[in-house]
């Protein structure tokens, strides 16, 4: 089968930072299901992984947890999905992408994708809904309002993949006041589009832009990004005891000024319940079908804002290199072998 991969981590600048290769025909295990990919999509994981983690041995790294497909065949166990369905799905950080023609899955993190939405509509949206909700809902409990503070969210980094979908995720669910950053007309123009209540630019000091808007201090921030570079900002414009939660990987990150106002810090990383297999691993195969019937209702839409074709190493080098310029606004989705 067709593939995408490579051995050798490294920059993108590279010949062989991505190739075209041939891959047997993978075997599922009893909880999988094999789908044939037909569009997927970009993520800032995909360009972290493909610069810092090697191929073992001789074999090929295979990037990709984003996807839209059709079941062509199950494992013995499987219970909830039969060939002909149509479905989308993040997969797990520790198994082979979904860069491929067929690619396993266990079926507990699968969901069956909304019927209103293109094989490359869906693929944009598994793996940021699966992070925005899990952080949002599970980490920090917006619906648990944050006394005496604002209920409001600000989102650094709003017109990004996540962002883009925890804005709407917000709007459908809460009825919480959302505020999301931008620095370009284009990006602004994205959130305030998706439901954004307040936009500010991220480019200059959030703190006087949010005591300017004049609704308090937000109990909840969601940092998608450079977070080291607010960490500041972040201290000086939460509410007491609010809950703050991030999804970067800053080299550096002090949040010891945060401590005075009793502000808990909340990671979120969408692979800990497939990695670790969890008891609850199933609960990404639900939140999947949530987002579906959000689809399905008008209430969520896709975040694609940019297509390409075919899935090739050309066409994944030209995505990752989107990604890596900081200027992606939505997802990035690649359709067809």
């Amino acid at each position: 089968m067709k593939a995408i991969g490579y051995k050798t981590a490294g920059a993108l600048d590279r010949e062989d930072a991505l190739s075209d290769i041939e891959l047997a025909r993978p075997t599922p295990r009893p909880r999988d299901i094999m789908v044939q990919v037909a569009a997927i999509s970009v993520n800032p994981v995909d360009t972290k992984i493909r610069t810092n983690v090697s191929a073992d041995g001789d074999g090929w790294k295979v990037l990709g947890w984003d996807a839209a497909g059709v079941v062509v065949e199950t494992g013995a166990d499987v219970t909830g999905f039969q060939p002909g369905d149509e479905v989308y799905y993040a997969g797990a950080l520790d198994r082979d992408g979904a860069n491929s023609e067929l690619h396993l899955v266990d079926e507990r993190i699968v969901a069956k994708k909304p019927k209103s939405l293109s094989m490359t509509q869906a693929a944009a949206l598994p793996l940021t809904s699966i992070t925005a909700y899990e952080m949002l809902f599970d980490r920090l409990d917006v619906c648990t309002p944050v006394p005496g503070a604002s209920n409001a969210v600000l989102i650094i980094g709003g017109a990004g993949g996540v962002g883009s979908i925890a804005i709407q995720l917000l709007r459908a669910l809460t009825d919480i006041t959302v505020i999301a950053t931008a620095s370009r007309p284009q990006t602004r123009d994205w959130v305030h589009e998706l439901g954004a209540h307040h936009v500010v630019d991220h480019s200059a000091p959030l703190a006087p832009q949010i005591d300017a808007l004049g609704i308090g201090q937000p109990g909840f921030v969601f940092s998608t990004t450079q977070t080291d570079q607010h960490m500041d900002d972040i201290v000086k414009l939460i509410a007491p005891q609010g809950r703050f939660g991030l999804i970067d990987d800053p080299k550096n990150l002090d949040v010891m000024g945060l401590k005075r106002k009793s502000v808990s810090t909340h990671w979120e990383f969408m692979f800990t319940r497939s990695m670790f297999q969890t008891a609850d691993m199933d609960a990404q195969g639900k939140l999947l079908a949530e987002v579906a019937a959000l689809v399905e209702d008008g209430r969520v839409r896709t975040t694609l804002t940019q297509t390409l074709h075919p899935i090739n190493a050309e066409t994944l080098k030209q995505a990752h290199a989107t990604l890596e310029s900081g200027k992606a606004r939505g997802k990035i989705v690649i359709e067809g072998f």
